[in-house]
């Protein structure tokens, strides 16, 4: 089946290319233009063994209203408050070491031209003026919303995805990166960076190598896990509230009991245009736990609106045995002009976690806990000036 899978992928512009008159030469499709990493890369993992103090940033939702015709102007705005952010962290002890994106780069991702011409040069910016690495999880307008591994527009949409981020990504054959998925892993300082194809969320290949990665995982070194993907599995936006998509319900019952098991620390989601912030509190044999979901979809694609909180009796019903309860920390406004375009900006200190929200453009002074910063902790930890 596997193999089947990439056969797909190579000849899928073949079999669903632009018709042609017979004697005429079809035009070539565009080819994706591969991003052009930082200056700096990632340091191998043993050569950061020893750092236990960084910051990165995480966002997610950049597609725009022209993609394929023009740069995509909101994500710019972005873009430029993310450089300055990185450049007044750069002379602190806690400099920005590199950016997560959860996913929707692109309105579709089977249109290379959305990548060549509206979000690659606005992603090699960054990377060049910034010089930090820049990692993307796939999104349902990457790849698509099928189920099926062999669907043509997701086929399309990965082609895409692993041309654009060839270079970024772990490579083909490596142990951080799962084969023909766009599902791969990271480790820097303490802590451990997982992401994940949240659009196939009940495929067992790709949740048999996330729970290797995770059991399998030297806890003494890396005392933080984050997870980061597309999909959340609470929310109250236009994709939340009332609505439970199969995604969010398949997460819900097969990665969460996972995460749990493994105290994974930190989910970092987007597909809600918005800024939201859950914690999972759980007991077991080693004590409370608590995992903090964090839904960042500002980055520059049309901005929405709380809808309604979502009915998580059954999940916590099905959950009673270790305690599980949720908290909706900051909640989304109601109020159109309440849920600007921004990005978080997360702070590792040891086993502290704590972040702040930076608003973008009318945005600047968005304060979703009452301010812009909160720490991750059940246990006293001030939070971030």
């Amino acid at each position: 089946m596997r193999i089947g899978l990439w056969t797909s992928l190579v000849t899928i512009s073949a079999a669903f290319g632009p018709r042609v008159a017979h004697g005429q030469t079809a035009p070539a499709p565009e080819a994706v233009v591969p991003l052009v990493p930082p200056k700096t890369p990632l340091p191998p993992e043993a050569a950061s063994a020893g750092v236990k103090r960084f910051s990165f940033i995480a966002y997610g939702d950049t597609r725009g209203r022209h993609d394929g015709v023009e740069a995509q102007a909101e994500h710019e705005l972005v873009i430029e408050s993310m450089l300055a952010t990185i450049k007044k962290a750069a002379s602190t002890d806690e400099p920005i070491r590199f950016v997560i994106q959860s996913g929707d780069a692109i309105q579709n991702g089977s249109v290379a031209a959305q990548l060549n011409v509206s979000y690659s040069p606005l992603i090699n910016r960054l990377m060049r003026d910034g010089d930090v690495p820049y990692f993307l999880a796939v999104g349902n307008h990457d790849v698509g919303n099928a189920v099926d591994l062999a669907d043509p527009r997701r086929l399309e949409g990965l082609r895409n995805y692993f041309a654009a981020n060839l270079r970024l990504i772990p490579a083909e054959g490596s142990p951080r990166r799962l084969d023909r998925y766009p599902t791969y892993a990271f480790g820097y300082g303490n802590t451990y960076f997982i992401g994940c194809d949240s659009d196939i969320p009940d495929d067992t290949v790709q949740l048999a190598w996330v729970r290797s990665q995770l059991s399998g995982l030297d806890r003494k070194r890396y005392v933080n896990v984050a997870v980061f993907f597309h999909h959340p599995p609470f929310s109250s936006g236009n994709h939340g509230g009332a609505t439970l998509e199969r995604q969010a319900a398949s997460i819900r019952d097969k990665w969460m009991p996972m995460f749990r098991r493994y105290h994974v620390r930190l989910l970092l989601t987007g597909h809600e245009h918005l800024y939201e912030h859950w914690v999972e509190r759980y007991v077991d044999d080693n004590g409370p736990h608590r995992i903090d979901e964090i839904v960042t979809g500002g980055g520059g694609a049309p901005l929405t609106t709380y809808k309604g909180e979502p009915d998580v009796t059954a999940y916590l019903a099905a959950n009673e045995s270790q305690k599980v309860s949720l908290e909706h920390l900051a909640r989304p406004s109601s109020d159109p002009g309440a849920n600007p375009f921004h990005y978080v900006v997360i702070h590792v200190d040891g086993e502290k976690i704590s972040l702040e929200v930076i608003g973008v453009d009318w945005g600047k002074g968005f304060a979703p806990y009452r301010s812009n910063a909160a720490s991750l902790t059940d246990r006293g930890v001030p939070d971030k000036p």
